[in-house]
């Protein structure tokens, strides 16, 4: 089989299958898996996983550790008598069932698996004590993404709405033009209103009549609003976006009702909105949250032919 073109870790491609196995290759070298016995012990990966289980609990079925590891039967029963020649497990049949066999670990086997358990604790804290804190943050929160895509995690349903902090209105102007540029390939011309909407709201807002809010989801921001005056009795809604990783959760909905109640409190008779109807999720939350089409018209902006439309309801 010919090998397949090189691809460096974290290198754009067009290529997911390449991408996935170029990540494979860093890790499975960068983790030390490949070496003769791992983490300088005799144990294979695998010998070291039978053990790692085996060592969670007093006595394990070897049918449910063959479902854990989904490892093929005849290969685990080959791993298990070694590991029982070498002392390192006993077999015994189940009382409830003479037909299943149990396994645990001796007390050789559990200074096997503790020693095992040690050196890899002590080399993944010093991958971790390289990085700086934030690092270590982005490195967890990616490695849980990828545990909960090829799961399929549904999200979990929680999240705040607060104020801004520093650095939340430069993260509204980057997610907007990193995600309309992937999604619909607006140019940078849109980022750069955005980035003019937050720069106007930051230099000169009263805050008894405009607000602004971050949705933050397991410490990190996943969506964000601003209630703007239009005029003295028209609030806009401006710049409603959701990450799509955290879709799913009713943030959109809840960043919207946050901004009508603020409105509402601030004196306000109407609030207005402007979008694009290319935009169809947002175009949906605004309908359910009572907002009707007032006006539309073709215009040309972001590199692209468009329908501009602006949505309108009392308060």
């Amino acid at each position: 089989m010919p090998a397949a073109a090189a691809v460096a870790p974290g290198t754009a491609t067009d290529d997911p299958v390449a991408a996935v196995r170029a990540f494979n290759r860093f890790y499975t070298a960068r983790i030390g898996v490949l070496r003769d016995g791992l983490l300088r012990t005799p144990h294979s990966l695998t010998e070291a996983r039978v053990l790692y289980e085996l060592g969670q609990r007093e006595v394990t079925e070897v049918a449910d550790l063959r479902r854990e590891l989904d490892i093929d039967a005849g290969f685990l029963s080959r791993l298990l008598a070694r590991l029982q020649s070498n002392g390192l497990v006993a077999r015994e049949r189940s009382t409830a069932d003479a037909r299943r066999q149990r396994i645990r670990l001796t007390d050789e086997g559990a200074a096997a698996f503790g020693e095992l358990d040690r050196r890899s604790a002590d080399e993944i804290g010093a991958v971790l004590d390289a990085l700086s804190e934030d690092d270590q943050r982005r490195l967890v929160a990616a490695m849980d993404t990828v545990h909960d895509i090829l799961t399929q995690t549904p999200p979990a349903a929680g999240f705040v709405l607060r104020a801004p902090r520093p650095g939340d209105l430069g993260w509204i102007v980057q997610c907007h033009g990193a995600l309309y540029a992937q999604q619909y390939g607006w140019d940078e011309s849109f980022e750069a209103l955005v980035a003019q909407i937050v720069a106007e709201y930051a230099r000169d807002h009263d805050p008894r009549r405009e607000a602004a809010w971050i949705a933050e989801v397991d410490g990190e921001p996943a969506g964000c609003v601003l209630c703007v005056r239009r005029d003295e009795d028209v609030a806009q809604l401006r710049l409603l976006l959701v990450d799509p990783r955290a879709r799913g959760r009713g943030i959109g909905g809840r960043l919207i009702e946050e901004c009508l109640r603020f409105a509402r409190h601030a004196g306000y008779a109407r609030i207005t909105l402007w979008t694009n109807d290319v935009l169809h999720e947002a175009r949906r939350l605004y309908e359910r949250a009572g907002f009707e089409l007032v006006e539309s018209a073709p215009h040309h902006s972001f590199g692209h032919d468009l329908i501009e439309q602006t949505w309108a309801r009392p308060l």
